[in-house]
């Protein structure tokens, strides 16, 4: 049996501010905004290349929004990923190196297959990811 993550309900204030961050700033795909009734709107968007969507909208899950952390994006250059990202406007950190003592600042040209990071949030505060891999075991 295979199981797999095809969705994730993030918690957010406003969902045009929320959508606009996604779509436009990150570059997610809206792949649909649909509003059930005057109080329930829910908006899914998809990273490019990902199986997995996000899912943003009034009352989606009893989180406070701004309190999920850790999701992360995989990418096989995060070196580039970081400047497409600032270029776009986010507020992202620079490149990290994760080892036995922990993080630690990126130096031009180390591998970063696995333990390159840099981060960001959104705009309620949830934290991102985003991790280089490219080539796993």
């Amino acid at each position: 049996m295979n199981y797999t993550l095809e969705l994730v309900c993030v918690p957010v204030r406003d969902v045009d501010r929320a959508k606009a961050f996604y779509a436009e700033q990150l570059g997610f795909v809206v792949d649909h905004d649909t509003t059930v009734s005057a109080d329930a709107r829910i908006v899914q968007l998809t990273p490019p290349g990902s199986g997995c969507s996000i899912c943003i909208g009034n009352d989606m899950v009893d989180m406070e929004p701004g309190s999920l952390k850790g999701l992360q994006l995989v990418v096989n250059d995060v070196v580039a990923a970081r400047a497409e990202l600032a270029g776009r406007g986010v507020a992202v950190s620079a490149v990290q190196v994760y080892g036995r003592d922990g993080l630690r600042p990126y130096e031009e040209g180390e591998e970063l297959n696995n333990v390159g990071f840099c981060s960001f949030d959104d705009a309620d505060g949830n934290g991102w990811v985003i991790q280089q891999i490219t080539a796993r075991a």
